[in-house]
């Protein structure tokens, strides 16, 4: 059984595939045999060692999996082998783990999954359940008709541009080539803003006829989140998902401020809020599958890489090119499922 394990933390080199012994399945457990497997920033993040949520050294990183039960522990229902699974490490213990042809986990882990899902499609759905929460979850109630997404060609921004979509929204997008537009088009996108040629919020402001949007979803901070704030129309929130772009130089409170005639507002959201409330966490990821297996959403996939370039498929998702989700298969031959 090939797995992914990293000794110290570093660039993607500290990647290393090695052979290690078939996991079993304890009282409780079940061995999953992956079919797919997800590459994101949390796995990135790992592997650098800054995750806040770091698993021990050594540790293989990866934190989505989707396959079939080929054994199950005492006390688990045999009638599981050979069942489609998917497995997110929200739901283990430790995170990472799942860069690894098998793995074993609790049965309560698991996702069931509808046999005509295909499971390179399932393995994107921890993205859709994060665009889900930040579309339905994070406005707590307030009604959204339109959203700006940055970043929109991305694993998540394509996710919330097909969950916008679905819900009837008007949806706007930040890209950096025409490439990346025809994509955005092609998932939701009712409108797309280059953001290397052209002032973002300007332009969202002309579209809207200077209403703005309701709601603005933000994973890269920096120094032009504050700018984000003058798109937001009468009540409108921006939400921020991440900051690989590090925490904006300007007095954000300020920011608000200067936009206060719209009483614009700010939320933080992290998946970790449900790390103790697993019913709703559970709740938000049986919604998309349920979009999945109904063909309400498509996960779009960027590349398809073999299990041992791991370290290539960190790099690409690193330097942002892509067009929708990296996804590693055991090897291409088995990742047609």
């Amino acid at each position: 059984m090939r797995k992914i394990i990293m000794h110290r933390t570093g660039g993607p080199e500290v990647l290393e595939l090695i052979e290690a012994p078939a996991p079993q399945a304890a009282p409780g457990h079940v061995v999953v045999e992956a079919e797919a497997i997800g590459v994101g920033w949390p796995d990135i993040l790992i592997r650098r060692g800054i995750y806040r949520w770091m698993p021990p050294l050594p540790t293989s990183p990866g934190s989505d999996l989707a396959g079939h039960v080929i054994d199950v522990g005492e006390g688990v229902d045999s009638a599981l082998i050979g069942s489609p699974v998917l497995v997110t490490a929200r739901e283990l213990p430790v995170r990472g783990g799942c860069y690894a042809e098998q793995i074993a986990v609790p049965v309560d882990a698991l996702f069931r999954l509808p046999t005509h899902v295909a499971l390179d499609a399932a393995v994107c759905l921890p993205n859709y359940q994060v665009a889900w929460n930040l579309l339905h979850e994070a406005p707590r109630g307030q009604p959204v008709q339109s959203v700006f997404i940055r970043g929109i060609a991305g694993g998540v921004g394509s996710a919330l541009a097909q969950l916008a979509k679905s819900a009837g929204m008007k949806v706007f997008g930040s890209v950096s080539s025409e490439q990346k537009a025809a994509f955005a088009h092609q998932i939701g996108a009712d409108h797309t803003i280059n953001y290397t040629t052209e002032n973002v919020a300007d332009r969202v402001l002309a579209l809207t006829g200077g209403q703005g949007v309701d709601l603005a979803v933000d994973h890269i901070g920096g120094p032009d989140l504050p700018d984000l704030l003058r798109m937001l129309g009468r009540w409108g929130l921006l939400v921020s998902y991440n900051a690989s772009g590090g925490m904006p130089e300007k007095n954000l409170l300020a920011a608000l401020r200067e936009n206060g005639v719209r009483c614009p507002a700010v939320r933080i959201f992290e998946m970790h809020v449900y790390d103790d409330d697993r019913v709703n966490r559970r709740r938000t990821m049986q919604s998309v599958i349920d979009l999945l297996a109904s063909g309400e959403i498509k996960p779009m996939i960027s590349d398809r890489l073999e299990l041992a370039d791991a370290g290539r498929a960190h790099a690409m998702v690193e330097a942002g090119h892509g067009l929708g989700k990296v996804v590693l298969v055991p090897s291409l031959d088995r990742g047609k499922a």
